[in-house]
């Protein structure tokens, strides 16, 4: 089994643990790889089989979130483009950074929440927004919006199928593929309206 299989993690780490990587990959410069979509689709439904509270993952899942990401903006507020002189490594690319970037300068403030949808723009977004000095308030609102919007929304997926569905675990992966298709159309409506807004 694969070692970044979403419920092989929930199961082995469980619920601090997930909340761990939620941080992580909220807002630590090296939490980019992790399988956040997926893990909080198979923590949700882990808890449907009775193996986790999922009132007590809800509360910690948004808590992660929201605390990840203001980890990521005062590390981009303090260290600022310095952070984007790193050179390319086996698991770093400037590339991301490129990405985020014109990610952010073409959403603005609404990019905090639209990139918790999106992987690896989700962990830079809020480093890019302290860099650029957005100003803490807003940021927070928009950080709060949008890590509320990405737990419950996806883990409530996971719990609500697994509990209509108990079969549901059998299909794990090419359900997970079909959270993550799904995660990025909040982004993508974005996107669209955008170039209909433009013409």
């Amino acid at each position: 089994m694969h070692l970044l299989d979403p419920k092989l993690i929930v199961e082995t780490i469980g619920l601090f643990g997930t909340s761990f990587i939620v941080f992580a990959e909220s807002g630590l410069f090296f939490g980019f790889f992790l399988p956040g979509d997926s893990l909080l689709f198979s923590a949700g439904l882990i808890a449907s089989q009775g193996h986790m509270n999922i009132l007590l993952l809800l509360f910690l899942a948004f808590i992660s979130a929201v605390f990840g990401d203001n980890v990521g903006y005062f590390t981009g507020n303090r260290l600022g483009k310095r952070l984007f002189a790193k050179e390319d490594s086996w698991i770093f690319k400037k590339s991301y950074i490129e990405k985020t970037e014109a990610f952010f300068k073409k959403y603005g403030k609404k990019s905090v929440i639209l990139a918790r949808f999106i992987p690896i723009i989700r962990t830079f977004t809020p480093i890019l927004a302290g860099a650029g000095k957005m100003e803490y308030r807003t940021f927070i609102t928009f950080n709060i919006i949008g890590g509320f919007l990405w737990t419950w929304g996806i883990i409530l997926s996971g719990f609500f199928l697994g509990s209509f569905f108990p079969a549901t675990e059998k299909y794990l992966t090419p359900i997970i593929i079909v959270v993550i298709i799904i995660s990025f159309i909040p982004a993508v409506f974005e996107i669209v309206k955008n170039n209909l807004q433009k013409k």
